[in-house]
C-alpha cells in the first residue's frame, strides 16, 4: 500500500493474524504515526463482523485515553472492506522480545517498567476501562524505559450497559495471562488486568510462565486451582519482597488481590527504593561467558547456561572456610570456576578438586538422602556458583536432564579412579589366561567365609 487514507506508508512495521502495522508520515502534523489496518474478509461475513466491533471498539476507547504509559490513538476510520487505526509510533521494542531465560532484563528495569504499567492501567480504570488482554506483546518500551500500553481492540468499557453494548465479546484474552474470573466468564473488573500483569511480571522476572501445561486444559485448570511459586524459588538472586507482591497479584480470591494499579504500583515502588540500580546485562555476560569457558558446561547448550546463571548465585570463598561439613543434611552443590578444595572423610583427605569440578553432587543425585558422608574445605581463595536445588527442580526438563547426566558422568569417572586406587591395593588377580570362561559350562561357587 502507498497510501492509507492521508497517511503516507514509509514501510510496514509487522503483520499478525488480523491486522498490519504500517509506519507512515502524517501529512497534517509532520510526524511519524502507526497505522494499523484491518481487511474484512468475503469469506466469513460472522468473522468481519467481529474484527469491525474489535475495530471499532478500539478506535472508541483508546481516543478516551491520554496518559504517557498507553500508546497514543489519533484517528479511527472505518471502511466497507477495511478498516485503519491511526496511533503514536513507539521506537523501541515490545516485552515478549524479553520473556525468554537468556533475553531478561535487568531486575530494576522490569520493577520500573512494571511500575508504570500499574499506573497506565490505573488511569484506563477511572475512565471504566479494562483492557482484558494485558500480555507482553501488547507493552511497548521506548526510551528511558518509558512504557506504552497497547492493543484496547479487547477493551471492556465498564460505563456502558453490558446488556446493550454490541462491542462485548465474550472469550477474548490470551490464555496463558487470563485470570481465573476471565477463564471462568466471571463479570470482570480492574483487577483482572492486575492478575495479567502480574503473569507478565513474574515472566519477565524468570524466563518462565507461573502456570506452564503441555495442553490448554491442563494449563487452564492450573490457573484456576493451584498456586504459582515463589518467584525467588526460581530465581533465588531476586528480593524477597517480590514474592509478596506476585502472590496479591496473582491472588485467585478478588477479595485479597491488589484493588488498583496504585496499591501495587506503591509496594513496587518500596521494592525498587532497596535494590541498587545498576545495570546487571554486563555481569551477567561475563558469567555466562566464565560458565562457557567452564570444562563441566563443555555439553550445555547456550539457552540452558543461562538458565544455570538464574538458579545459582556466585559466591567468592575465601581459603579455609567449609563448603559442606559431613554429617549434616543439604541438598547444596554447585560447581569451581576457579580456586581448589579438598574433600576428606573422617579427618582423612580423600582428593583434591580443582576448577571446572562440581562439589556436593551426590547429595543432590540421591532419590532420597540429603545426609552429607564428606567434608568439602576451600584451600585457597575459590570461586564457586552455587546452583539451588529447589529452583534447578522448577527448570526445563532439558537442563535437568542436561545437569542430571553431567553430573552423573563426573561421578562415574570419579570412581573408576577411586577403584585403580583400590585395586592397587588388593591383592594378586586370578590369571585370566588359565581361567575357564564364563558361560562355558563349568560350575560355579562362591567362595567358603
Amino acid at each position: 500500500m502507498e497510501t492509507i487514507g492521508k497517511y503516507r506508508v514509509i514501510r510496514e512495521l509487522g503483520k499478525g493474524a488480523t491486522a498490519t502495522v504500517y509506519l507512515c508520515d502524517d501529512p497534517d502534523n509532520n510526524r511519524q504515526l502507526a497505522v494499523k489496518v484491518i481487511r474484512f474478509g468475503q469469506d466469513c461475513a460472522a468473522m468481519s463482523r467481529r474484527m469491525r466491533k474489535l475495530f471499532q471498539n478500539e478506535g472508541m476507547v483508546s481516543r478516551r485515553l491520554d496518559h504517557p504509559n498507553i500508546v497514543r490513538v489519533y484517528d479511527a476510520v472505518v471502511e466497507d472492506e477495511f478498516a485503519y487505526l491511526a496511533m503514536e509510533f513507539v521506537d523501541g521494542f515490545s516485552l515478549e522480545q524479553h520473556c525468554r531465560i537468556d533475553k531478561l532484563l535487568p531486575m530494576h528495569r522490569v520493577i520500573g517498567i512494571i511500575f508504570k504499567c500499574c499506573m497506565a492501567l490505573d488511569a484506563a480504570y477511572r475512565q471504566g476501562i479494562i483492557h482484558r488482554d494485558i500480555k507482553p506483546a501488547n507493552i511497548m518500551v521506548a526510551a528511558n524505559d518509558e512504557a506504552k500500553i497497547a492493543d484496547f481492540g479487547l477493551a471492556l468499557n465498564m460505563n456502558k450497559d453490558m446488556d446493550r453494548d454490541s462491542t462485548f465479546i465474550m472469550g477474548v484474552g490470551s490464555p496463558a495471562y487470563m485470570s481465573p474470573e476471565q477463564i471462568k466468564g466471571y463479570p470482570l473488573n480492574q483487577k483482572t488486568d492486575l492478575y495479567s500483569l502480574g503473569v507478565v511480571m513474574f515472566q519477565l522476572l524468570t524466563g518462565r510462565l507461573p502456570y506452564r501445561a503441555n495442553n490448554q486444559a491442563t494449563l487452564v485448570y492450573k490457573i484456576v486451582n493451584t498456586d504459582a511459586p515463589a518467584v525467588t524459588s526460581l530465581n533465588p538472586n531476586l528480593p524477597e519482597g517480590l514474592n509478596a507482591i506476585l502472590r496479591k497479584a496473582l491472588e485467585k480470591d478478588l477479595y485479597s488481590r491488589y484493588r488498583n494499579g496504585a496499591e501495587m504500583a506503591k509496594d513496587l515502588s518500596a521494592v525498587r527504593y532497596q535494590i541498587l540500580e545498576e545495570d546487571e546485562t554486563a555481569q551477567d555476560n561475563r558469567h555466562f561467558e566464565q560458565l562457557r569457558r567452564t570444562d563441566f558446561f563443555t555439553e550445555f547448550e547456550n539457552i540452558e547456561l543461562w538458565e544455570v546463571l538464574r538458579v545459582s548465585v556466585w559466591r567468592e570463598v575465601a581459603a579455609n572456610v567449609a563448603l559442606i561439613r559431613e554429617g549434616t543434611n543439604s541438598k547444596l552443590f554447585g560447581v569451581l570456576i576457579s580456586g581448589c578444595v579438598e574433600v576428606s572423610i573422617g579427618g582423612k583427605s580423600l582428593c583434591r578438586l580443582g576448577a571446572g569440578e562440581p562439589v556436593g553432587e551426590v547429595a543432590f543425585l540421591h532419590p532420597s538422602s540429603d545426609l552429607r558422608h564428606a567434608t568439602v574445605v576451600t584451600l585457597e581463595p575459590t570461586l564457586f556458583v552455587e546452583i539451588n536445588a529447589s529452583a534447578l527442580a522448577l527448570s526445563s526438563e532439558e537442563l535437568l536432564e542436561r545437569m542430571r547426566n553431567a553430573l552423573l558422568s563426573r561421578m562415574i569417572r570419579r570412581l573408576r579412579e577411586v577403584s585403580k586406587i583400590a585395586a592397587g591395593l588388593g591383592q594378586a588377580a586370578v590369571n585370566p589366561a588359565t581361567s575357564s570362561q564364563y558361560g562355558s559350562g563349568i560350575n560355579l561357587e562362591l567362595s567358603p567365609d
